[in-house]
Formats: structure tokens, sequence, C-alpha cells
């Protein structure tokens, strides 16, 4: 089955620039024809030598090839690159024995800038290049089906291929997940038989592992396959992406060769990428390399995370490798990976043989549009399907020169005598320059004599006219009037419109400003002159705060209303004037000496009582002041009034003063006192108890109890008696 796709590709050279459309010719000041043809892809060059007239800047030789025809230049005066564009596409080239699979293989271009061109090449795999195919099988538990059948594609694969090229070779691998929480169950018994109970062949759990190389050998294939068992894992998305990245990376162990390399991932779930690893804790990036171990299973799934889609894309182009995805309607990898196949798995996987056919078999017509987006030296660059080392190579360059009809001598008529015709203009000689190189340079250089042109540095002759000796002569405006001013900024034909009229019909343009008839007003002069609405009942215009425009208030410094009647943002200037009511009110302050030369925007009256107090402002003596203050017409006026009483801080109680300092100083001394005596009294007790001690001392040094009483013996005379 053939199918042919068109694919278009556009390519910008230098992109980021300004792309302009075919039509599109920027009429800006230009004076050569080589400054014409880069401005825009739509301009055309008049090298009629008399197609402009003095006062016609050069810049009228450069337009669209209409507008160059409606003004006059004959057909073969006009410089258009498209004419001469050179197309060039080799025929298909081929090297030795190696077949053509892409048509032309090369081409040259010369493109004007900005300018698009578009051609097509076709690739069509040719008879007899060399295929290789690898499948990828998902062998969780739910694939258990697909494994048996399987298990006899090998031949049927190696038989399709062979139909369609000479040489094919078929290798394969398998995958489950991560052997990691929550990918997989990591009970013991369960990571050597991850499987339901009742199935009594099952691969312990693993991550991704390489199980044929690439061969030729379909007998080889099916023995291999027919070795392997189905696994399992927890969850529903597998590690596809994991697999991917090791087939792809691991371009020895696989086998690739140049060849158009196919890989073909089956499997009936979903798939984790980038980021889904940290609910395993892994936190280490894929490194996209490839990390096999001699038994050729992947050592580094439960330390890298899985790789992102953007990863596998990468790696995929780099290889050229063609991915094929037969997958189930919920598996939606082609979506993500671009340049890639997909086919819907049938239950049984019965259709994988249809699958990877028709997907070898697709012929492509590509349109390629390329663009340069300036001048540029020539590019070189290649493109082609993905998988296939042949490309086409484009070649570009730009066509950035005029090829015009000279007159190669230095002393034309047409340029008085003192230049060259270069494409229709002059090419003045040393010391000569103009129009028609009418200047002679003189004591001036010509740099001196063009900034005389040039307004504040602006350019020349504000682009209305052309530099001739130092002077502006100007040009005409679209409307045949005359450019004026010393360098001709001025013209009459650019004011405001009202209505689509000029002035609004009631004015004349005068250098770009409307000038009014009388009794009318505005930038248009679109209103009659009128003050109805803008007359307050005072009579002032506009509360003098504004002016009086079309007869509506234009107001000024934060006012609004119809009238500038208020100011929301506006708050009362009291601490402003502080100084003036205080001189005015009390007589007193810095303003006293010329209360009313300083306060002349202020009228005042002194109250007895004041209802409500707008301000409340302290004087230079710490007084309160109280007033209010009600806005008059214009800015900066009001009127005041003033709280005849201050609020004064109350005098020093002197009394109170003196006698609480005599009080105070009567209670530390008699503090002190009492401290002092506090302290004797501290001391004698403890000298009295010192002596005490001594004389306890005293006692025991004479060895005598103090408590033991001497014997006492009383003798009685018999013979005496008190009587006598």
């Amino acid at each position: 089955m053939h199918r042919a796709v068109s694919l278009q590709i556009l390519l910008l050279l230098l992109c980021g620039g300004h792309v302009h459309s075919e039509d599109e010719c920027i009429k800006a000041s230009v004076a050569t024809c080589d400054a014409c043809i880069k401005s825009g892809p739509g301009c055309v060059w008049c090298q009629d030598l008399n197609f402009t007239k003095r006062g016609e800047l050069e810049a009228v030789r450069c337009d669209t090839k209409s507008e160059i025809l409606k003004r006059g230049c004959p057909v073969s005066m006009i410089i258009d690159p498209d004419s001469t564009l050179h197309k060039i596409r080799d025929k298909p080239l081929s090297v030795g024995k190696t077949p053509v699979q892409i048509q032309p293989q090369e081409i040259r271009l010369e493109l004007r800038p900005g300018q698009p061109y578009t051609f097509d090449f076709t690739f069509k795999r040719a008879d007899g290049y060399p295929v290789d195919l690898y499948y990828l099988m998902d062998l969780s538990y739910s694939m258990n089906d697909d494994l048996k059948n399987v298990k006899n594609l090998g031949i049927g694969l190696l038989n399709s291929l062979k139909r369609i090229t000479g040489y094919a070779r078929i290798g394969f691998g398998s995958f489950v997940d991560k052997t990691l929480l929550p990918f997989t169950d990591t009970n013991e018994e369960k990571l050597q038989k991850p499987c339901p109970r009742e199935e009594t062949e099952c691969e312990p759990a693993f991550g991704y592992k390489h199980v044929l190389s690439l061969t030729d050998d379909g007998k080889n294939f099916e023995e291999m396959v027919s070795q392997q068992r189905i696994s399992g894992n927890l969850d529903t998305p597998e590690g596809s992406l994991d697999a991917i990245m090791q087939a792809v990376t691991c371009v020895n162990k696989i086998g690739w060769g140049n060849s158009t390399r196919l890989l073909v991932l089956a499997t009936d779930a979903g798939f984790h990428m980038a980021g889904d690893g940290k609910l395993a804790g892994i936190l280490e990036p894929n490194q996209e390399a490839c990390q096999l171990d001699d038994k050729n299973m992947y050592i580094k799934s439960n330390l890298w995370d899985y790789p992102s889609v953007g990863q596998i894309a990468r790696k995929l182009e780099e290889q050229n490798i063609q991915p094929i995805f037969a997958v189930t309607e919920t598996v939606e990898l082609s979506k993500l990976i671009p340049k890639s196949e997909v086919g819907v798995l049938s239950n049984d996987s019965s259709n994988v043989v249809n699958l990877i056919v028709e997907a070898y078999n697709v012929s492509v017509t590509f349109s390629v549009t390329v663009k340069a987006l300036k001048c540029i030296d020539e590019k070189t660059f290649n493109i082609g399907p993905l998988g296939f080392n042949e490309k086409l190579t484009v070649r570009v360059k730009t066509r950035c020169e005029c090829e015009c009809d000279n007159e190669l001598n230095d002393k034309h008529k047409h340029c008085n005598k003192q230049g060259s015709v270069v494409c229709g203009t002059c090419s003045c000689n040393s010391g000569f320059l103009g129009q028609r190189c009418e200047c002679s340079l003189g004591q001036k250089d010509e740099a001196a004599l063009k900034a005389q042109c040039r307004k504040d540095n602006s350019t020349e002759c504000e682009g209305r006219g052309d530099c001739e000796c130092g002077v502006c002569k100007c040009h005409l405006t679209e409307a045949g009037n005359s450019y004026y001013g010393p360098h001709c900024e001025c013209d009459d034909e650019h004011c405001e419109k009202y209505q689509n009229k000029l002035c609004g019909g009631n004015g004349d343009c005068k250098c770009g400003e409307c000038k009014c008839k009388d009794g009318f007003e505005g930038a248009a002069c679109h209103c009659k002159k009128s003050k109805d609405g803008c007359i307050t009942t005072s009579g002032s215009e506009c509360h003098g705060r504004g002016k009086c425009m079309c007869n509506q208030c234009i107001c000024e410094r934060g006012y609004k209303g119809p009238k500038c009647g208020s100011c929301p943002s506006c708050s009362l200037p009291c601490q402003k004037f502080g100084s003036c009511i205080e001189c005015l009110g009390f007589g007193s302050g810095p303003f006293q000496k010329n209360c009313t030369g300083s306060c002349v925007n202020i009228s005042h009256t002194i109250e007895e009582k004041l209802p409500k107090s707008d301000c409340r402002v302290k004087d230079h003596e710490g007084c309160w002041m109280s007033f209010t203050m009600t806005e008059q017409d214009g800015f900066d006026k009001y009127n005041v009034k003033i709280l005849k009483t201050r609020e004064c801080p109350e005098g020093p109680n002197v009394a109170a003063i003196v006698g609480g300092s005599l009080a105070g100083v009567a209670l530390i001394g008699l503090l002190i006192l009492l401290l002092i005596k506090a302290l004797i009294y501290v001391k004698d007790l403890k000298e009295w108890k010192r002596f005490e001690k001594e004389q306890q001392l005293l006692f025991s040094l004479q060895g005598e109890n103090p408590l033991f009483q001497k014997a006492t013996t009383t003798v009685a005379n018999p013979t005496f008696t008190g009587d006598s």
C-alpha cells in the first residue's frame, strides 16, 4: 500500500527580522538602485534619466512595478531583480551503488530579501534499501495474550520486510517499569513473582532488558522471544520512555547499521514521563546514556528519572530512528513525538506486520518555502526525512545588487560634466555633489554642507527636499503644493480634520496647525466660540481654574466638574497657611511685620465661636489655632474664619514646685538619717554580740563551769542567841 503525504516546511534564514509581503515596497529615502531592491521584495527601480525632475527625490524612482509604470517609466528602463532570478535544480545524483531516495538531491537559489520561494522534493524508499527493525514490547501482565502472538511474528515480520527491501534485520527488547513503590510491589515475594498466583510462568520485576540484537535470522528471533515470560507491576502506566531511551542510545548493543532504522513500540497502556520518578524518591534526571550491564539489563532504572518526551524526540532525531507506535486507542505518544507513525494495536497484536509495512511504504512530497530576511552570503543547509542519512542540499544566496546599463563617463552632460551616470542617477566626482553634481564643495566639506540642511541633527531636509550646497530645495507634496520652511519642515496639508474636512472647513492649515476663522476655535476649528456653558453663578469663567474651549471648561490642576468646581484629590492647605492665620488673627508669627503683603490670597474674619473647625494648627508659641477655610474662585484663594481664642498650655505652679522640692529634700534627709541610725544600730549590735562571745570565752579559760556553785558551810554557836 502506498500513501502520498504532502508536508510543507517554512524556512526563514536569519529569523527575527521584518518579513515583507511580495507586493510591498517601503518608499523610504533611497537614493540608489541597490538600496531600493533591499528595501522591499516588491520594489523596482527606474533608471530612465528623465524620470525625475529637479525638486523631486530620487526615491520616486523606487516603487512597485505597477506604480512605476503609471508614472511613465519605460519597461526597458525598469530594474527588476525578479526577472533575472536564478532557480537551479540539479538532477538527481547517485554515488556508487547507493540507491537514491530523495529527488532532487541539490538545489541552488538566488533570492531577494523578503521574497519567499517554494519548491517540492519527494522522498520514496528505494527498492533494496536495508532496514533495521527493533521490536520493543511491553511485558506487563495485561500484554500476556500479545506475547504469545509476538512469539510467532518473527518470520512474518522478516518475510514482509524482505518483500519490500532486499535486506532486513530484526531485534527484540522488553520492558515493564521501575521496581520501586508506587510503580511495583516491593515485597520480596512479589518482586520475584509480580504476576497473579494462578500464573505459573512469570518473570521477576524489571525495568528494561535487551533480548536480541539486530539479526536477519528469523528463527533465532523466534527462539529468543519464545523464552520470554510475562511480568507485572502495580500501576497502569509503564516505563516505555526508559526503554526507548536505552534502545536509541545503546547503538552498539542493539547493532544499528547504515539503514532505515525502525523502532516499534507495542504497548496497551500509558507511560511515565520526567518528574514521575519523584514519587519513588528518584531526583536525578535522566542522563540520556546507554546503561546496560553484562546481562543487558538497564542498571540505572531505579536511580535515574524517566526521560522527558522532548529528550526522546531529540535522541530519535540524532540517531535517525523512525518510531512506530503499535498502541491501543488510549495511548497517544505519536501526538507528543514528532515525525512518528502510529497504528491502533489490535487486541492480540496480529496487525503489527501491517502497521510496519504501511509505515515503510509511505511516499512523501515535501513543499519547502525558503525566505531570506536580509542580504546574506551563500548559506547551505540540509533537509530530509527522519530515519535516513540521505538529505537534500539547499544552497541559498541573495541578490542585493542591481545590474544596470551604466554609462562609464565621468563627464556626463546629465551630471554637469562632473560625474557619471549609475542606474539613472549621478555619481559625482570628488569635490562635487547634488542631484546633478551642481554644487562645488569649495572650502567646505560635504558633511558640513549637509549638516546645514538638518534640523536638530535629524533627517536631511526632513526627507522632503534635496540639500543643494547647504540649502534645502523643497519637493512638491502629493497634492502638487510645495513643502516650505528652512528645512522643508512645513506643509499645509497635514492638519487635524473634523468630519473629514481639513480644519473642519472653518480654518486654514498653516505648517501643520489650524488657524481658525473668526468665531471658531479648537484644534480642528470644529466648534463655535462660546462661553455660556463655562460661566458660574459668581460670574467667573470655570471658577478661574481652567480655560473655556468649545463652550466647555478644560480644567487644570486636578479640578473636575462641568465648571471646575471641585477637586476630589485635593486637601485643605491648613499647615501651609498657618503663619498667615497667626499674623491675621493674633498679630504674631513670622509674617507679623508684613502680614497683608504675605497673605494676599486670604480674606478673614474673627469669630467668637465656630460650629466646626476645618483646621487646627500650632503657632510659634505652641498654642493651637482653630479656623475654617472656604475656597474662592481661582487657585489658592480662601475665605478664612478664625476662632478668637487659642488653646495655650498653662504656666508652671511655682509654689507647688518649691513646696514639692522642699518636701522632697526633707524626706530624702530623713531617709538618710534613718539609714545612718540603722547602720549604727547594726554596728553596735554586732559589737555587743562580739563582747558577749569574748566573755563566754573568758569563763571557759578559768576552768570553771558557770553553772557550778561551791558548797557553803554554816557554823552555829549554840551558846549564842540573838536575844542577848
